[in-house]
């Protein structure tokens, strides 16, 4: 994982991936100064989210997504955007449960703790549900945060039975769409990987050759 992190960014996404931690970074050091206390902590509660995909490794495009994603998330807070827009707490509990999701899935993945989605289709549905499971079980922990913000730091914290239960479904939701969206695209990659060896592969003879016959190849 180190070595993930020390590597040097290769492609347009990888850099843009990188100036967003490095202003994630930057935000905490701007709210402290000119905004709330509670919003640095806020922001600074985003970061070990943004520097995972680093470690980890995660390709460029799901590097960006999750630090975009994040990044509003966290931001929101601080604009308040939350109760200003109608329906924003929804759409951000969509997205950011999703690829925090995918991305605990990926980890399992990579450790071989799941089977793999591409090994069967029984083990593709396996991963979608534990994807929206991981999913679920990140929108518990996230409630419980706000519930902890609201008794101890701040009563604008809304911790309304109907927005918890609002919340939680839209990160449910959420993480089952992604959950399709990842193992759809892991058996569509091995497919691809396998037309790709099949046809390099260099021709197989079905019959043995009579006298001034040719090999016949087939595909």
């Amino acid at each position: 994982m180190i070595e993930n992190f020390l590597r040097a960014p290769r492609s347009p996404a990888e850099y843009a991936a990188d100036i967003l931690r490095g202003l994630g970074v930057l935000g905490v050091v701007l709210a402290a100064v000119f905004f709330e206390p509670t919003d640095a902590g806020i922001l600074a509660f985003a970061l070990p989210g943004l520097f995972a995909p680093r470690f980890l490794g995660f390709p460029a495009a799901a590097d960006l997504a999750v630090s975009v994603i994040l990044l509003i998330a966290a931001w929101s807070n601080v604009f308040d955007l939350y109760t200003r827009i109608p329906n924003w707490d929804l759409l951000v509990h969509f997205f950011c449960t999703a690829v925090l999701a995918a991305g605990l899935y990926v980890v399992l993945l990579r450790s071989q703790v799941v089977a793999d989605p591409r090994a069967s289709p029984l083990a593709a549905t396996v991963g979608v549900l534990l994807t929206a499971t991981l999913g679920l079980a990140l929108s518990a922990v996230w409630e419980m945060v706000e519930w902890l913000g609201f008794i101890f730091i701040t009563p604008d914290i809304s911790v309304t039975y109907t927005d918890t239960i609002g919340d939680m479904a839209a990160g449910g939701i959420g993480s089952v769409a992604v959950g399709v969206v990842v193992v759809l695209h892991l058996r569509s990659d091995r497919a691809a990987r396998r037309g790709r060896s099949v046809s390099d592969a260099p021709p197989r003879l079905t019959s043995r050759p009579q006298d001034g016959d040719s090999w016949t190849p087939t595909s």
